[in-house]
This record gives structure tokens, sequence and C-alpha cells, in this order.
């Protein structure tokens, strides 16, 4: 079953390579094992072809290269993840941990991802989620990231995985977007 995982992910790791989706690089951590990817989240209107490589020229030249989509309280932000893939992939969704402070109703304290795409196949033990929202093996890596870029956007509120940012994301929304604002900064550097 491994080598089926290996072809898939070998596979789409060259479609992300050659067709980058906006603000997403993605790819496995090093070349013997492809079953642990890094991934970079970013929020920015003016980014649209991406590369290690550009983040890396652009941030060491240009302070103000990473502004964020208007109106998005993580705007500006750099979200360093990993994504681990199981041996069965792509039957199995892979799981997903931000390595950066989060602050996200959807996002677990200790940076493990909380949205329908990455639940396991079938119906829903809570009945919370339709089984067409979870993993099924035509699910991708860019499929999981883009739903995690819009999940950061606009939090579920309703299934959160962190109880306090999930009560500030209602009841305090000034207060979560500062403290967005200060993981932003952070994810810079600054």
């Amino acid at each position: 079953m491994a080598g089926t995982a290996l072809k898939r992910l070998m596979a789409e790791y060259k479609q992300l390579t050659l067709n980058p989706p906006e603000g997403i690089v993605a790819g496995p951590v090093n070349e013997e094992n492809f079953f642990e990817w890094e991934a970079l989240i970013i929020f920015s209107r003016r980014i649209k072809k991406i590369t290690i490589l550009t983040i890396l020229k652009f941030m060491s030249h240009n302070s103000d290269f990473f502004r964020g989509p208007e109106d998005t309280c993580f705007e500006g932000g750099v979200f360093p993840a990993i994504l681990s893939f199981p041996s069965d992939y792509p039957l199995s969704p892979p799981k997903m941990k931000f390595t950066c402070d989060m602050f996200h109703p959807n996002i677990y304290p200790d940076g493990r991802v909380c949205i329908s795409i990455l639940h396991a196949p079938g119906d829903d033990p809570m009945g919370y989620e339709s089984s067409a929202e979870r993993w099924s093996p035509v699910q991708s890596v860019e499929k999981i990231l883009l739903s995690v870029v819009s999940m950061l956007a606009e939090p579920n509120d309703e299934s959160g995985a962190n109880v306090d940012a999930s009560k500030m994301w209602r009841e305090d929304r000034e207060q979560f977007n500062r403290l967005a604002k200060q993981i932003v900064r952070r994810s810079l550097g600054l």
C-alpha cells in the first residue's frame, strides 16, 4: 500500500511544483521521506506563483511583500505547517499541524488542524458533517491547503477545536482580530 501512496504523493508534488496555487508552497521535508511534508500558507494578494526561494528573496528585500487580503485578520501572515501522510494515503487523510503559534477556532492549541476534509471518510459519529464534506481519495494536498486557507479567513465557530478562540470569535471579534494580528507579526519575526 505504501507504494501506491508514494506514487500518488510524488504525482501531487509534481503538480504542485508545476502549477502552485496562489499563496501556497508545499512539498516533502526531504527526498527520503515523501510521507512528511512542509507547507507554507501565505496570505497575500500580491503573490501569484511562489517558491521558497522567492519567499526568502523578497523577505530580505521587501518588508511589505506579505500584505494579505483586505478584511482578513490573518492578512500578511506566513504560516508554516507539517502534513503527515499515512501509508494508506489516499484512502486515509493526512494530519496537518501548524508549527507556529495559532489562535483560531478550528486549530487546537497544539497546532493540529480541525477541518472536515481531514476527517476520515464515512459518516460523522457526531452527526455534524455530511460524508461529502469529509476525506475521500479524490481529494488532494492542494484541496486540503486551499480549504485551510478558506478556514483561516472564515472560521467555523460551531465546530471549535479551540474553545477559547471560538468564544472570542463569537463574543469579542475586536479582541480576536488583535490577537490574530499579533500572530501575523510573530509569523514574520516582528
